[in-house]
């Protein structure tokens, strides 16, 4: 795509392209009508070289979480991508520094959200001092659910501030420590399966040099 702004294409085909997104860019603007998200950089970019498409995201990422993300080229690739993600059939994977250690080396977080069933599951990869490092699998897709989930059973993300007070945990964090480093489905229109994988971002891998 050679895109001029400085967002990795992770894969790219004639229906999609999948970006490894920057921590602090909305993917679409909020109520507050943000001017600068992801899909307007990516959009206005496409726009200056004279693309005959645009890109619609098939998901969301909060502002502050890094990672994978989907965007189909044009609206019928969208629906169908996101049809895809509705069903289920799309798996994802998270990173996420956690505060504290949870008790279970692996779990399942079986906790509605808004009325809602929610499945969230979880193993440890790395326990610190103060946190532990948990690879994150959401089996359903409320919104904040990874967050919501892990503040449930007493592990709330580091960094952190939309569910818990940030003074109530010692250990700090510039951005909600949470990445989106997997994704796996079959391709919406070719069948053919897709399987991607992501290194954590530069500053969450500078946090866990930093921290014991």
């Amino acid at each position: 795509m050679g895109l001029r702004v400085n967002i990795p294409v992770v894969y790219e085909d004639e229906w999609l392209v999948i970006f490894n997104k920057p921590a602090g860019l909305l993917v679409i603007p909020t109520p507050k009508n943000e001017n600068r998200t992801l899909t307007s950089i990516l959009n206005d970019d496409l726009k200056d070289k004279g693309a005959s498409y645009r890109l619609h995201p098939c998901h969301r990422l909060d502002r502050e979480t890094s990672g994978l993300i989907v965007y189909a080229k044009g609206k019928s690739a969208q629906k169908k991508m996101m049809d895809l993600f509705r069903q289920k059939q799309v798996k994802k994977r998270y990173v996420a520094f956690v505060q504290g250690a949870p008790s279970k080396a692996a779990g399942i977080i079986k906790i509605p959200i808004e009325q809602q069933g929610a499945i969230t599951q979880y193993r440890i990869l790395q326990r610190k001092k103060d946190f532990s490092v948990l690879e994150v699998e959401p089996l359903t897709g409320r919104t904040n659910q990874i967050r919501i989930h892990l503040k449930h059973i007493g592990h709330p993300i580091v960094g952190e501030t939309k569910f818990v007070f940030r003074r109530d945990y010692a250990l700090k964090a510039k951005r909600l420590c949470l990445h989106a480093g997997g994704l796996e489905f079959n391709h919406p229109l070719t069948g053919k399966p897709i399987h991607l994988s992501v290194d954590l971002a530069e500053d969450l891998k500078e946090f866990l040099n930093r921290h014991d």
